[in-house]
């Protein structure tokens, strides 16, 4: 997984960059039935380190899902996106924010997290497919 060396950032006086990776997602995070990724996951972020060692890292996560739709059982594939915003904590407490330790801020867990909430609670093929509503 990709990292990012907040000391070595910080050393060379650029506290801030852009990254742009894809992420390999394990389909044990879609709790839709026969539905998987369809592509590795497409990470954009970009990340600024404060003098007190804190980083926001912030972004976007994409990513193609395919399988059969949970209303017809057409076989479907679409595109999902999804926000990266998160506070990178020095030797963290155990709080919201994520810990780092040793000057390297691991991406793995964050870009998780971004896919997890990006995912569909149920996967349709189109608009014309839609789940009835509630009356």
């Amino acid at each position: 997984m990709v990292h990012i060396d907040v000391s070595r950032a910080r050393a060379l006086g650029k506290p801030s960059g852009d990254l742009t990776f894809e992420y390999s997602a394990d389909d044990a995070l879609i709790d839709v039935p026969f539905v998987a990724f369809s592509s590795p996951v497409s990470v954009s972020l970009h990340y600024d380190v404060g003098e007190d060692g804190k980083a926001e890292v912030t972004g976007r996560v994409g990513f193609r899902l395919k399988g059969l739709c949970s209303r017809c059982m057409k076989e479907a594939e679409r595109e999902f996106s999804g926000e990266i915003d998160a506070l990178f904590v020095p030797n963290g407490d155990g709080g919201e924010d994520y810990a780092y330790t040793n000057g390297r801020i691991t991406l793995d867990e964050v870009v998780r997290d971004a896919v997890a909430f990006a995912l569909p609670s149920s996967f349709v093929c189109g608009d014309d497919c839609e789940l009835p509503a509630f009356r």
